[in-house]
């Protein structure tokens, strides 16, 4: 009886640390590599202005349908050798739709700047929330529902906003979903340390796209109250 106690006090233990350190390393791993597809498709859509004309209206259809479209491929294949791929692919289409709002910002004086500075920002805002998610002992599951709250607030806001096209409500819609999705940033991160998270592709997808919305929303009140025209 002692020796099952050990096994289950030691070695299962043991077993489950260790599982749950390989999905945060490839995790890891694969969120750095999903950043050059990323970059590709920015570069690519600043450099052919591809995405232009993908304002208003057209431009919310294309993204939602392309991003929930992939978001589903990738579930649906995040258990066979097809994963990786395709989850490379939505980043890639990601990069895509940022282009025209860095296409914008690359407008102003000191667009190089800001781009830098919403990069330096959201690397921060991660530093701190993964710092965050391997101290605090305490269990974050309870957080899921009221993040799921904001995050529809934040999509519904910025829905209605495509058509208003209201300065001031893009900067609160901004504002709210950085701290939003720093709060995700750090549930996401909780959740694979405590083992909540075992696929490491669906945790890779869960804090990319943290990391976009937090870049995307430091971007984009960056480019409000400190773009410099010439």
């Amino acid at each position: 009886m002692s020796d099952l106690q050990t096994i289950n006090s030691t070695g299962w233990g043991h077993v489950d640390t260790a599982a749950r350190n390989r999905v945060l390393r490839n995790t890891y791993w694969l969120l750095a590599l999903s950043l050059l597809p990323t970059v590709l498709g920015a570069w690519l859509g600043v450099a052919t202005g591809i995405t232009r004309s993908l304002s208003g209206g057209v431009g919310l259809i294309v993204f939602m349908a392309g991003a929930f479209g992939f978001m589903f491929a990738i579930e649906k294949t995040k258990n066979s050798a097809a994963g990786v791929p395709v989850l490379l692919a939505f980043t890639f289409f990601m990069g895509l739709m940022l282009s025209r709002m860095i296409a914008m910002v690359l407008g102003f004086k000191n667009g190089s700047e800001l781009i830098m500075t919403a990069f330096a920002g959201t690397a921060g805002v991660f530093f701190v929330m993964a710092s965050l998610a391997s101290t605090i002992k305490r269990d974050l599951s309870g957080m899921s529902k009221w993040l799921m709250v904001g995050a529809l607030a934040i999509m519904i806001g910025g829905i209605i906003n495509v058509f208003v096209g209201s300065t001031v409500g893009m900067m609160v819609i901004s504002v709210m979903a950085i701290g939003i999705f720093s709060a995700y940033m750090l549930y996401d991160l909780k959740q694979i340390i405590d083992g909540g998270e075992t696929n490491y592709i669906s945790a890779t997808l869960a804090l990319y796209m943290d990391i976009f919305n937090v870049f995307q929303s430091l971007l984009a009140l960056l480019g409000i109250m400190g773009g410099e025209k010439d």
